[in-house]
């Protein structure tokens, strides 16, 4: 699924024009992308969080000649998919731990 696919179920689901429909998905984009820049998190319950991780500086190996090289730290996005996400996804691993878990 594309965006525009995206923008046509939520205006025909929610009675809206494709123009706010697509200015509803545009702010929620943007207040998700600001919020996990300022290093907060956004936790949607049911569907999953998303958050920065910040990966250390470290060592690699240039492919190409084999020399050692030094890859610098950075800051990350990162999505959880929620509980409810995936057993949408894939519903007999969460059977398989509600089994486990009813034991």
């Amino acid at each position: 699924m594309n965006r525009a696919e995206l923008v046509e179920i939520l205006a025909s689901k929610n009675d809206l024009s494709k123009a706010a429909a697509n200015a509803v998905l545009d702010t929620l984009i943007e207040t998700i992308q600001t919020t996990v820049k300022k290093g907060d998190a956004v936790q949607l319950v049911g569907f999953g969080t998303f958050k920065s991780v910040k990966r250390a500086a470290r060592k690699g190996k240039n492919p190409a000649t084999g020399e050692a090289i030094k890859i610098a730290a950075t800051t990350l996005p990162k999505f959880t998919a929620g509980a409810k996400f995936k057993a949408v996804v894939d519903p007999k691993a969460a059977k398989r731990k509600a089994d486990k878990a009813a034991k």
